[in-house]
Formats: C-alpha cells, structure tokens, sequence
C-alpha cells in the first residue's frame, strides 16, 4: 500500500494527547484507569483510517475500544473520525505491533480485531504476519482467559494461513464464514474502508473468530 505524505500529520496527532495516546507504556496494565472505568477492552490492530473502531465505540458504549496504527499519515484520518464522533470510549495508539506486550499489561485485553491485515505472501516475510506463532505468543500474553481474536480478509491464502498457525498454537475455532456477506455474522458485522472497498469488486470476505482455552 502506497502512502500519501502527510507532513502535517505528527503536529496534528500531538494536538490530541486525548485520543492517541502519547507514551502508551505507561499505561501497561493500568488502560482502565484512563477510560475511568472497568470495562471490558477491546484492540484493534492495524486501525487504519478508523472506520471500524468508531463504528463499533458507537454500538457498544460499555466497551473500551483501542485502535493501534503504525503510521502517522493513517492514523490521523482515524483521529479526525474520532474527533467528529465524540466518542470518549475509543482510544488510539500509534505504534507497531510488535511493541504489543510493553503496552498491555498480563489478561488485559478480552478481544483483538485483525481486519484486513497485510498477507505478506511472500515466504521470506512470514514472521511479518500479524497470525504467525511470534505475535501469537504476544496475543496470549495479554488476553484474558479464553480472550478471543477476531480476523476479517479478502485474502484465501492468508486466511487458510492463519486457520493453520491458530490451531497449531492452541486456539479453537469458534465461528468461520467462507463467504461473510453472506453468513449469518453480516447482521453483526461493521464494514471496514477495505472491506467496503473488496466487496465492490466483489471478492469474498472471510472471517473467524477463535479463542484460546484457559490452561488448567
């Protein structure tokens, strides 16, 4: 995906100390306490512009909602919703994935949303996969007992990717669509811009929803 420059963007993102929060690692384990509240919280990784977690804050008010994002350029489209929403339940992080376990304290997080996440075909970017078993571990660690992860895709290959490096971790299959748009899940389901985008052109979505059992 090629992105537009937005030299703009950090200034504006640093306006905002509200919505994506600065210095998230001090808040490792104590995200409750900035929503003011003991709500369940749920992450999504790979926000993008924000479509998704606004929506979702709007339907479930008693959710805490944290989007993370990697780039400056991205995000801010994501704040400017946001912004426009009002929400105070959802929240954003710029940061990369891989800095998940110094961000979120042990059984933190009851759900992770993996929309649309890069595929990565090739064989050499494996580890990149936001499903291969290293961010699995990471997912583990800070999901709750039987915390769910969630991963919406146009891709088939890395959908039957992911259903593999989830079993061979532990995870059980909760729910799959092979076709989501026309499962039973689409009564429920909030589109993202990607999502919205694929299914014009007509590609299929496919979806699970697995957990990980908690251990005796």
């Amino acid at each position: 995906m090629r992105l537009r420059n937005k030299p703009w963007a950090k200034e504006k993102i640093l306006q905002h100390p509200q919505q994506v929060i600065p210095e998230p690692e001090k808040y490792a384990g104590k995200w409750r306490e900035l929503f003011q509240n003991e709500n369940p919280i749920h992450l999504e990784i790979g926000t993008g512009k924000g479509k998704f977690i606004t929506e979702m804050g709007k339907k479930f008010p008693d959710i805490n909602f944290i989007g993370i994002e990697a780039y400056d350029s991205v995000i801010v489209t994501a704040l400017d919703r946001l912004l426009e929403s009002g929400l105070e339940n959802v929240k954003l992080i710029r940061m990369n994935a891989r800095m998940l376990t110094e961000i979120f304290g042990a059984g933190e997080v009851e759900r992770i949303y993996l929309n649309f996440s890069d595929p990565w075909p090739k064989r050499r970017h494996e580890k990149r996969r936001l499903t291969h078993k290293n961010f699995l571990q990471m997912y583990e660690r800070i999901l709750v007992p039987n915390g769910e992860i969630h991963l919406k895709t146009d891709n088939q290959q890395f959908f039957e990717y992911s259903l593999v490096s989830f079993s061979q971790y532990g995870f059980v299959l909760k729910e799959v669509s092979l076709d989501l748009h026309q499962s039973e899940f689409q009564k429920e389901n909030i589109m993202t811009e990607y999502e919205e985008k694929f299914s014009q052109k007509g590609n299929k979505i496919f979806r699970c929803a697995v957990y990980l059992p908690e251990k005796a």
